[in-house]
């Protein structure tokens, strides 16, 4: 137990989600804002607030910082605000002019249309949207064509300028852009697909249709095969009955997948499916490397859907602003990770996708370019890998986002025992350092992961942390108050002021959660 009280606080920092760099983000509900502000008032400040009484001092933490083990988030009126996948946007708001885009087929609504929409086609995708969002462009070509596909089957795809129509975003608590609401008969669910036409499309036909379609002739066969990127296909006995109804029913848990059924032995042969097989036979096909799967459980629903779930991503994607979301939302958490630059793709992918042969349903194989600056680097940068050479990571996702790096040697072997210590929770977790400082003796202490112990922990002294951003506004408007404050209190030894950059350092008692607000 500690003998003095240590107060170690988390000042306007979101947490910098490896999302934060890549398009899967939401914007934020309000252009970016230039919040820079400092503070000219010299080093006679009135620092009378510090002669508060400890009970008062420490009742206006409470709720807030309650325990170093948990640094919860700032409730102030911060507008570096994340959402899930959220983004940071370093620059300031500029004027913009937006994209054109053929979306003829696109309902424009506003607050004097919009129920009378709804209310009157019985389904509705709407999505609110802000002109100077950038996903919010990236998304428009494609909810125009989706559009444009799903007019036939009775869908209405709209759109609300959220920026225009406020009381309507509010209404609908749209808390980032693009937020996209799908209505049935009036009654709303948000869309969770990923922000392309064809992902749209069969989500959407998902809800409107049966989720297993019927094949009949061999020119139906060709259609869907010619179009599909994920299809499944069951030879069953029947169109209807048990073995249907197994199959629709997995179809409901997979989105992003188009399932079929027939009983015409032709249409199987063009499937991959042998003719004289036992029925039901079910086989993925997929446009990737590994482009056939075949089932071989009991035909039931569960077993079924983790088929699917396990063979529908490729032995190895590579980490793209396509990919991304498929690789997140994908029901297999835990990821292995490898870093490469473009030079040694050719060398390594190939020894990462024999490996992931013997993991497969267990762990997502994941390539990222470590020198590709659009997206590659951040990642590299947000899991702290450094160098040019081949690494491994392991992660367990982002419920409690720890993380373990190879040491060694990147080969089959490695690979795969690695693999298995990682499932087996037998890895000791990376954090990431900055270089400790060769020399600390300025008021403010520099509190990196490898120091974190010795100046933090330190049961003789009561310790303030900042754990900041370098991009933040609000922390940088705090840092000369920070300065005074610690250059005030240098004398009383028993004191540390430290601050520790958030971006480049980790520590299990230092995990800040990223304000959601």
């Amino acid at each position: 137990m500690l003998t003095r009280k240590r107060l170690v606080v988390s000042l306007s920092l979101a947490t910098l989600l490896l999302f934060s760099s890549l398009s899967l983000s939401l914007c934020d509900k309000t252009p970016p804002q230039n919040d820079n502000k400092k503070n000219n008032n010299d080093d006679d400040e009135d620092l009378s607030f510090l002669e508060e009484s400890d009970d008062a001092a420490t009742t206006s933490h409470q709720g807030h910082f309650p325990d170093p083990d948990e640094f919860d988030e700032d409730d102030g009126d911060d507008e570096d605000d994340f959402g899930d996948f959220a983004g940071f946007d370093h620059s300031s708001e500029e004027a913009f002019k937006e994209p054109e885009v053929d979306d003829k087929d696109v309902v424009v609504l506003k607050e004097r249309n919009f129920t009378t929409v709804v209310e009157n086609n019985r389904f509705v995708m709407v999505e609110f949207y802000a002109p100077w969002c950038g996903h919010c462009q990236a998304l428009a070509p494609e909810y125009a064509a989706a559009a444009t596909e799903l007019k036939p089957d009775g869908v209405v795809l709209a759109k609300v300028d959220a920026t225009v129509e406020n009381e309507l975003a509010n209404e609908y608590d749209v808390q980032g852009f693009p937020t996209v609401f799908f209505f049935v008969d009036g009654v709303h669910k948000p869309y969770t697909g990923q922000r392309t036409k064809d992902a749209i499309v069969t989500w959407i036909k998902k809800k409107i249709g049966p989720g297993v379609s019927n094949i009949t002739t061999v020119e139906e066969a060709e259609r869907v095969l010619t179009a599909g990127s994920k299809v499944v296909l069951g030879f069953l006995n029947s169109l209807v009955g048990a073995e249907s109804d197994e199959l629709a029913a997995a179809s409901k848990l997979e989105d992003d997948v188009n399932f079929y059924q027939t009983v015409v032995a032709d249409v199987a042969k063009l499937f991959h499916i042998d003719a004289s097989v036992k029925r039901p036979a079910l086989i993925l096909l997929k446009k990737e490397e590994e482009k056939l799967n075949h089932f071989d459980g009991q035909f039931v629903k569960a077993e079924i859907a983790d088929f699917v779930t396990s063979n529908k991503l490729p032995l190895v994607t590579t980490f793209t602003r396509e990919s991304a979301p498929v690789i997140f939302e994908s029901q297999i958490k835990k990821q292995l990770l490898l870093f490469v630059t473009s030079n040694d793709t050719e060398k390594f992918v190939p020894v990462f996708k024999e490996a992931a042969k013997i993991f497969k349903g267990k762990l997502i194989f994941v390539h990222v370019e470590s020198d590709n600056e659009d997206v590659g680097k951040p990642v590299a940068d947000y899991f702290g890998i450094a160098g040019n050479g081949p690494k491994v990571l392991a992660f367990t996702g982002n419920d409690d986002g720890r993380k373990f790096l190879l040491d060694g040697e990147v080969t089959i072997d490695t690979i795969t025992a690695f693999g298995n210590d990682f499932l087996e929770d037998k890895l000791k977790p990376f954090l990431k350092s900055d270089p400790v400082p060769e020399s600390n003796d300025g008021d403010v202490k520099i509190v990196v992961g490898n120091n974190f112990d010795e100046i933090v922990l330190d049961e003789s002294k009561d310790v303030l942390l900042e754990i900041y951003a370098p991009w933040c506004g609000h922390c940088q408007a705090l840092e000369p108050t920070y300065n005074k404050l610690a250059k005030h209190l240098r004398s009383i030894e028993s004191i540390v002021i430290a601050k520790m950059d958030g971006t480049t350092n980790e520590h299990p008692r230092a995990k800040v959660k990223p304000n959601l607000n």
